[in-house]
């Protein structure tokens, strides 16, 4: 029986969240803005008035919290706020763009453009969702103001995403993995990139994301005494010498958390860096690079640093304009504990990211502004003069977006910033492109290095370049910055087409000698002699004497014969009517191990998944495979290939048997591996197919490869193999 639902308390509530956007918004408002923000208010409280969401509330809700978190997390103003109200509206109701600008006028309807265009993103086959993924670039060049509310609609999203159905949870999540988290960090937005984070792993890795979280709370009284009796002596030395100043301390997330226990492949209680302690300064902009390096010798004053975990982000900010000083220091009781040193506009940076910039605008610090300009000036570039396919542009992107940044000289002394693990060759690309082209090698710190070195933070670099120098295919293998390859690859292409035009002349001189017509028939001919099947490559390859010419014959065209048909590429099965086709009716959950003989599903080898644990499947030619939701390639195919994710889960059977690692670590003791596998197969009937143990100083380390059930068999084995005698950790590892 549906629920009754009484408007007026549906009134109250959305006025209720309308009336706070307007208190966060209050500071920022001034002349005219409250009336325009009320105008869109109520323009979108029509619009969307017979719509609901998901979760049966009311849609207006949904404008009203992208709006909130535009202003209150992102910091964003009037404009931003109209168009996070009406951004939905040209999608969804008959308003056009045109009275959007009539009604708000150009800058506003310029955002909602922007919005409405990547609205879309994701939802087909990969070269749709790229080809929308390079929009949403082209409206991030124009306005940045738009990446920035799609930032928020998607946090919305994820923060509400329990009333989807489950596939489409996954696919979301993964998306935003992928794409959205890294853009809010490029962007400098790391309170909400480390909450997309951690709201992803909850909805592909609940149960992992629950453990977490219940151990962090569990921790937290202990850790809040930790942080209080640590900042005391910092505390009250920096009251001592005059400074205005906040302390916190800042839990880590729990994404980041669980990626350091899988990359340092370490417990929970082994992170020893759960928080940090933040402390912001109120000093004039003049002063804060003298003042944290002030604190920094108080702090080091009272707890010992470590030398090699120094990163001083204020003499050189972060391409995304981040400005810190951070150190790691040991505490009294054994702990490593970072601190984080910054002014009150850093903090401001750090936290808002891009939007807080134009509030710093106009006080003449330049820095920080102009590295965020410089890099949306490279996304302007990237996009103007990439011709790639969009598949290629958007993995390109994605390298050169989310990776550290190495910092190198020129002669002169001119900082060049690149995407960590550039080389030489992108370096000469990034400084000119006939530069690049025709780089010979480099001189880095007057040693001469050749194009594919790697280059190193502080490196000094000087090009050594030759008219004669000529890019070949391997350059590719070279570089990583999206510049330079797009560069060589239009040269190499250029001067594929020229060589293919000589190779034309060679074959038509050829024909005209054997008094042969130059007709399609009798190039088929041709083609189908040298096994080609593409003419540009055949005259390429005659060009370059890969193939003889010599072998065009006249009896390669005689009459009598049938002209051949060309090689063609296979084109690839469209997977959505082969899996019609065999589910008969269109069933969106695939139920593994009851009547699959009419699936052909395969394990995926990449995650090994076994009964109980979250599974999807996956279209692929050779059928459905099954990955686990945590599955490290997941995501990419998750927001890559949305449409051919096939929901799937588990039956109660448990005739199979699924190969599972597990590792384990202990004191080393004499008759240890006997007890392990001992519990293994008597106790609890599970075949091994393998074990590798090596010890080391009186430690342990194994590894079993074990034949089981499902998630619960293995979970009572790990349960069991945990209380023997010497051993310190049991985990299950992807195998």
């Amino acid at each position: 029986m549906a629920t009754l639902i009484d408007p007026e308390v549906e009134r109250n509530e959305i006025l209720r969240h309308y009336r706070r956007l307007l208190r966060t918004a209050k500071p920022y408002l001034s002349g005219n803005d409250a009336k325009l923000i009320k105008k869109a208010f109520n323009t979108s409280l029509e619009a969307h008035k017979e719509m609901r969401r998901k979760s049966g509330e009311p849609y207006i809700l949904h404008p009203l919290a992208v709006a909130q978190i535009a202003v209150e997390e992102i910091g964003l103003g009037t404009t931003s706020i109209v168009a996070a109200l009406l951004h939905d509206v040209v999608e969804d109701t008959p308003w056009e763009i045109s009275d959007v600008e009539r009604e708000f006028g150009p800058r506003v309807a310029q955002i909602v453009d922007g919005l409405t265009k990547i609205s879309g993103v994701f939802e087909y086959g990969t070269s749709e969702q790229a080809e929308n993924f390079r929009k949403m670039l082209l409206t991030l060049s124009e306005d940045v103001r738009v990446i920035l509310i799609k930032i928020a609609d998607r946090l919305h999203n994820m923060r509400t995403l329990d009333s989807m159905p489950r596939h489409k949870q996954l696919k979301i999540a993964s998306e935003t993995i992928y794409l959205y988290a890294p853009l809010a960090h490029r962007l400098g937005l790391y309170a909400i990139k480390s909450e997309l984070e951690d709201l992803y792993l909850k909805y592909t890795d609940t149960e992992v994301y629950n453990d977490l979280t219940n151990k962090v709370r569990q921790s937290r009284g202990a850790r809040n005494r930790f942080i209080k009796e640590f900042v005391t002596p910092i505390d009250e030395e920096l009251k001592a010498q005059g400074f205005g100043f906040e302390i916190k301390g800042r839990p880590k997330s729990i994404y980041s958390i669980l990626r350091k226990m899988r990359k340092q492949n370490v417990t929970f209680d082994e992170v020893y860096d759960l928080f940090a302690i933040r402390v912001i300064l109120d000093v004039p902009q003049e002063q804060e690079k003298a003042a944290c390096w002030q604190v920094y010798s108080i702090v080091t004053d009272f707890y010992q640093p470590n030398p090699d975990r120094l990163r001083d982000w204020v003499s050189t900010p972060k391409a995304n304009g981040y400005e810190s000083l951070h150190t790691t220091v040991m505490s009294r009781t054994g702990q490593w504990v970072e601190v984080q040193i910054r002014s009150r506009r850093m903090d401001d940076i750090a936290e808002k990211g891009y939007a807080a910039h134009w509030k710093y605008k106009d006080t003449g610090s330049v820095q920080p502004e102009s590295t965020l300009e410089a890099w949306i000036a490279k996304v302007r570039e990237m996009l103007e003069t990439n011709n790639s396919s969009a598949l290629e542009f958007m993995d390109e992107f994605r390298q050169n977006l989310f990776v550290k940044e190495v910092y190198a000289f020129t002669p002169k002394g001119k900082l060049v910033i690149l995407p960590d693990k550039a080389t030489a060759l992108d370096f000469a690309f990034e400084i000119h492109t006939h530069i690049g082209l025709q780089c010979l090698g480099a001189k880095v710190n007057q040693k001469l290095e050749p194009l594919s070195y790697q280059l190193r933070n502080g490196d000094q670099v000087e090009i050594l370049t030759s008219q004669k120098q000529r890019p070949t295919e391997e350059w590719l293998q070279y570089v990583i910055t999206s510049k330079a390859r797009t560069k060589i690859k239009d040269w190499l292409r250029d001067d594929k087409r020229n060589k293919a035009e000589d190779g034309r002349f060679i074959v038509e001189k050829r024909l005209e000698l054997l008094g042969v017509e130059n007709n399609q028939d009798n190039l088929n001919r041709m083609l189908a002699h040298f096994n080609m099947y593409n003419p540009q490559d055949f005259y390429y390859r005659i060009a370059l004497g890969q193939l003889d010419g010599r072998e065009i014959k006249e009896s390669l065209f005689d009459p009598a014969i049938e002209v051949p048909r060309i090689p063609s590429m296979l084109e690839p099965k469209a997977f959505d009517q082969e899996v019609q086709k065999i589910r008969g009716v269109r069933a969106d959950m695939l139920v593994i191990g009851e009547e699959t003989q009419k699936f052909d599903y395969t394990i995926a080898p990449c995650c090994n998944p076994i009964p109980g644990d979250d599974v999807f499947g996956f279209e692929t030619e050779k059928g459905i495979v099954i990955h686990r939701t945590s599955c490290p390639k997941a995501v990419e195919m998750m927001s890559n290939y949305g449409n051919r994710i096939v929901r799937a889960k588990w039956t109660d059977q448990l005739e199979l048997a699924f190969l599972a690692g597990i590792r384990i670590k202990g004191s080393d003791r004499v008759g240890l591996v006997n007890d392990v596998t001992r519990i293994i197969s008597n106790s609890l009937k599970v075949n091994m197919r393998s074990i590798t143990i090596d010890s080391n100083d009186g430690f342990f380390e194994g590894q079993i490869m074990v034949f089981v059930n499902d998630t619960d068999h293995l979970n009572k084995m790990i349960h069991r193999l945990s209380k023997v005698n010497g051993v310190l950790m049991v985990e299950r590892f992807a195998s």
